[in-house]
């Protein structure tokens, strides 16, 4: 078949077409539900259980570090669960819609450790406490996971166009980002206002103000992860119901062996992967010490909101104590750096979907995905971890007004050392990446090439088609 021919066999379908701007958007508000979750709980939740449930840093760190590697090992269950299904629906849209409300819900929980259990002067034990953030935190993350997975990748179903699949990773970012801006301006100032008063009340030695205070943090996290309940579960509803697969495919279900046969000669996914676990577990660092470097560093937990809003490189470490519109500037370098970084990223991923069906003749989004979600699961809890042990070794004294100066230095060194120093490596791993646009075109059109010659595809929703389709 010529190349003209292969061609239009490929745009004859949908997987081509250009895409519609209501799914556009509605995928971009899948990555913002998600975020109601993960980045709520990315940036605040050591915040949390240190300065609310009263549970010691470096235990924090540790959890963080074996929860979070049980989450990379659920995003390959999840991850094989979807390319062993197909519905009516498709093959990852049942999953969204499914897993959503449980996943909303989790993340309440995860952010509403009883009171009983909470270590304060009259509960020095933080056994329980640390127990039920074990395992509300293990079940969010298995939760997220069904949810992610599929939505991440669905992406490679939803088109086959360099120029579409760009878009819909472009907006999937905005919606990540507008996430994470949203909940911190939701959260950050109203968290700064309960300090003020705490360090008023601590100062009068009023120890009745002083736990009516601490009750009103709690309703904080608890007001906002309801209200995340309502507008998350709407996002996937969006998605469900515009965010259509169009990539035709030879069978309907794939084989543990046919997965790991795809994998394990995909190139590209193993070069992707190992640059993302170096460059990830520096940005996953700086999510959980950005509270208390706004509180600490810059003087108020409220400049965590224009953080997250820019959000540079080692001159953070260098910022001058209460040197705001410097580290401002510095991490609006880095945010701009990320975010770009963050999108090639996706886009790369989706990439090597049809790098993987081309070498082996198998479409595996959900497992491809998955082994790409779990190198990000293992940087989360590194770069979590980190930001732990590194409070722990600088001796931070939970809900202090004044740290000592080993304290501030773990801080900036979570924030800004620590991502510098994984950056180089990133980039040094990722020298040999072999895909460029060029060579996505030409094994995507060979793919489509070799389906159209074998006929009897397996279309969206599980149907038979003997041709592409239109």
């Amino acid at each position: 078949m010529s190349a003209g021919s292969t061609a239009s066999s490929t745009e004859a379908h949908g997987a081509l077409h250009k895409m519609s701007v209501r799914s556009i958007f509605s995928y971009m508000l899948g990555d913002f539900g998600c975020n109601l979750a993960f980045a709520l709980a990315n940036t605040w939740l050591l915040f949390y259980y240190t300065d609310v449930a009263g549970i010691s840093a470096a235990a924090i760190g540790t959890m963080f570090l074996l929860v979070r590697l049980f989450d990379a090992f659920t995003d390959l269950v999840a991850g094989r669960a979807v390319d062993a299904t197909m519905t009516r629906w498709g093959k990852f849209r049942p999953f969204i819609i499914f897993f959503a409300l449980p996943l909303l819900f989790l993340s309440y929980l995860t952010f509403h450790v009883p009171h009983s259990l909470k270590v304060t002067g009259t509960n020095t034990n933080e056994g329980p406490a640390l127990l039920y953030a074990y395992i509300t935190y293990m079940m969010l993350g298995l939760l997220y996971s069904m949810v992610n997975i599929p939505y991440g990748s669905l992406a490679s179903a939803m088109t086959q166009s360099v120029a579409e699949l760009a878009k819909l990773v472009a907006w999937r970012m905005w919606g990540s980002a507008a996430a994470g801006v949203f909940l911190t301006y939701l959260i950050a100032p109203r968290i700064s206002d309960v300090q003020k008063k705490i360090t008023a009340a601590k100062k009068a030695g009023d120890t009745v103000q002083l736990a009516a205070l601490q009750s009103d943090m709690q309703t904080i996290f608890t007001q906002t992860t309801l209200g995340f309940m309502v507008l998350g579960f709407a996002c996937f509803l969006m998605v469900f119901f515009n965010c259509k697969e169009q990539v035709v495919r030879v069978q309907a279900k794939t084989t543990i062996k046919e997965t790991i046969d795809t994998l394990r000669l995909n190139k590209p996914l193993q070069i992707l992967c190992l640059s993302s676990l170096f460059y990830l577990t520096g940005v996953y660092a700086v999510g959980p010490a950005t509270a208390y470097y706004a509180r600490y560093i810059l003087g108020d937990v409220s400049w965590t909101a224009p953080i997250t809003l820019v959000n540079a490189g080692i001159a953070l470490f260098f910022s001058p104590m209460g040197a705001a519109v410097l580290a401002l500037i510095f991490l609006a370098i880095r945010g701009v750096g990320a975010s770009i970084i963050n999108v090639a990223m996706f886009g790369l991923e989706a990439d090597t979907v049809e790098y993987g069906e081309w070498k082996n003749g198998t479409r595996t989004e959900g497992s491809t995905y998955a082994i790409y979600s779990f190198t990000r699961k293992l940087t989360q809890s590194l770069g979590g971890a980190i930001s732990g042990w590194l409070l722990a070794w600088g001796s931070y004294k939970a809900g202090a007004d004044i740290q000592p100066e080993s304290a501030l230095t773990a801080i900036r060194a979570a924030i800004a050392l620590v991502p510098a120093v994984v950056a180089i490596c990133a980039m040094l791993v990722f020298w040999k990446y072999p895909l460029n646009d060029d060579f996505f075109r030409r094994i995507r059109n060979e793919t489509e090439s070799r389906k159209a010659q074998r006929g009897h595809l397996i279309g969206p929703g599980g149907t038979v088609v003997d041709a592409p389709l239109d």
